[in-house]
């Protein structure tokens, strides 16, 4: 899940000049080493502030680092753009020393002169921040993300003690501070090409073309089409052993596989649970596969009518049969869900006891909510594959039909997935379809970010615009302890709030799925649903 806001309007964003791959994508000369990634839909955005999409994230990642990063392997936060960290006995103060051998990006009119430095931290996280900041309002932003972790309210003060050193200030003990700056909204830009864009007139720019200090450079986007970056060869890290990444925007699924099949991509996410056997059958595809630290939900929008009633949105749960739902479009590849938070999640709580398939109870529950006949209502789903829903227009016509068998006639509603997010977010849907990969590992993830009263207004992640004080006090405090005893605790409580409350219809996780052909090297699985390729080969 995620949104956006204003962004990327110009269709292709020149940054300079390199060998491109030709119509089709025809294979690359000797000479480079160009991996096709068959993507599944349009980046909305391609700055970092702006992102709420894992499709944006992924065009992002290339071109930016962090102060930290989270590491699949070890499962843990480890050194970024910052090489070492301390945080007081409080909590409350970090203070990072930043690597000396990291450079941003140039393009033909713009030339670094400096490398990374504290002024680029400042500027990353004050901009988001600080509604004076020369850049606040560039672009139109609202920094959502930012919003939702209640970073505004949690950040103290941000200093530079040195050119290398960066001390962050909290108001309170935040346990997820650090994973949350492994995120893509906390991306490290060049405060100097931010001032040059100014001095331009052109400050839009800064986020139309953005330069970072990642393992690629961007060259070009065209909606639609293609995002294509180079390798950048002075990447902190080393050059990457890709010559050239390009993003063919493919959303079609069976068109992905031909063009996996043909040699036409290297790699493809979120084939059709049919063609899996067609894959496992291909000797040039590997077939990759995990379980998704990911939940898919029907939210509801407690403040419009009748969804404003708990008998109503419990009335809907029940009468959905999630059971038929999951094996029709996930098969053996799902489960139902009950919580807002995944199996996979240290504080799920198994003993929540869900809501059952009940038609006639849910038959009784919209007579009392003074809704005997039913009612009409809008069903929105996603127009695109997601790593948590492999269909979503099957799935809600599976549950247009439920739900008229109690009255309620349910019209099927999408739009194009940047809009159909953005609308999504300003609370536009009274019931809509949607879902969450997380986005660092802990819990609060998707608590806060998703259910948080911060979250609830318009533009935040909280689509169902519910503000509730038990569940508030329950998420807040468990933010602010490590004690993770009792966070699991405050969690668990949590959950059963939200199951009385029922904002969500819970639906499902998922499985995900990744293709590759068997040139590729070095691709990796992430459990967020990250497509990194800063290791990734290919023999030639």
């Amino acid at each position: 899940m995620q949104a956006k806001r204003n962004g990327l309007r110009k269709s292709i964003l020149p940054l300079g000049v390199i060998a491109l791959l030709g119509a089709g994508f025809a294979a690359p000369s000797q000479a480079a080493k160009t991996l096709v990634f068959c993507s599944e839909g349009n980046p909305d955005y391609l700055s970092p502030p702006l992102a709420r999409t894992t499709t944006s994230f992924d065009a992002i990642t290339p071109v930016f680092d962090t102060l930290v990063r989270f590491d699949p392997a070890t499962q843990t936060i480890v050194p970024g753009l910052a090489e070492s960290w301390t945080v007081s006995p409080d909590g409350l103060v970090y203070t990072f020393t930043l690597r000396t051998d990291a450079v941003f990006h140039g393009t033909a009119d713009f030339k670094p002169s400096r490398a990374l430095n504290a002024e680029d931290v400042l500027f990353s996280f004050q901009r988001q921040w600080r509604a004076d900041h020369p850049y606040h309002r560039v672009s139109g932003l609202t920094y959502d993300y930012f919003r939702d972790l209640s970073m505004p309210a949690l950040l103290k003060s941000i200093e530079a003690v040195d050119a290398r050193t960066v001390r962050f200030t909290l108001n309170r003990p935040e346990a997820p501070f650090l994973a949350d700056l492994s995120m893509v909204f906390a991306s490290i830009a060049s405060a100097e090409y931010a001032e040059h864009m100014l001095r331009k007139g052109t400050p839009d720019e800064f986020d139309r073309a953005p330069l970072g200090t990642g393992p690629f450079q961007l060259v070009s986007y065209q909606k639609g089409a293609t995002v294509r970056f180079k390798a950048f060869a002075e990447h902190w890290g080393g050059k990457p052993p890709l010559d050239s990444l390009v993003f063919s925007i493919t959303p079609n699924a069976a068109v992905r596989l031909n063009k996996l099949q043909s040699g036409e991509c290297h790699v493809m996410p979120f084939p059709n649970l049919a063609d899996l056997p067609k894959v496992e059958a291909d000797p040039n595809l590997t077939l990759m596969r995990q379980e998704g630290f990911n939940v898919a939900f029907m939210t509801f929008n407690v403040q419009k009518k009748p969804f404003d009633d708990v008998r109503v949105r419990r009335a809907v749960s029940m009468a959905i049969d999630k059971a038929t739902l999951v094996e029709a479009i996930y098969g053996t590849a799902g489960r139902t869900a009950k919580n807002p938070l995944p199996p996979t999640t240290w504080a799920y709580n198994d003993a929540i006891v869900d809501l059952p398939y009940d038609p006639r109870q849910a038959v009784r529950l919209l007579a009392e909510a003074g809704y005997p006949e039913g009612f009409a209502t809008e069903l929105w789903h996603m127009p695109v594959t997601r790593p948590y829903m492999p269909d979503a227009k099957r799935a809600a016509e599976m549950m247009r039909n439920d739900l008229a068998k109690i009255g309620v006639r349910a019209t099927l509603v999408t739009d194009d997935w940047s809009v159909y997010m953005k609308r999504l977010m300003n609370g536009d849907h009274q019931a809509g379809m949607i879902g969450w990969t997380s986005d660092n590992g802990d819990p609060d993830n998707f608590l806060y970010t998703l259910l948080s009263c911060e979250g609830a207004r318009p533009g935040g992640g909280n689509m169902a615009k519910w503000c509730d004080p038990d569940f508030e006090k329950l998420i807040v405090r468990a933010k602010q302890t490590t004690d993770t005893a009792l966070r699991t605790t405050l969690y668990h409580q949590a959950q059963e709030v939200f199951k009385r409350e029922a904002p969500w219809l819970p639906l499902a996780h998922s499985m995900v799925f990744m293709v590759v052909r068997k040139e590729v090297r070095g691709y990796r699985m992430h459990p967020f649903g990250l497509h990194v390729f800063r290791s990734v080969d290919l023999d030639r």
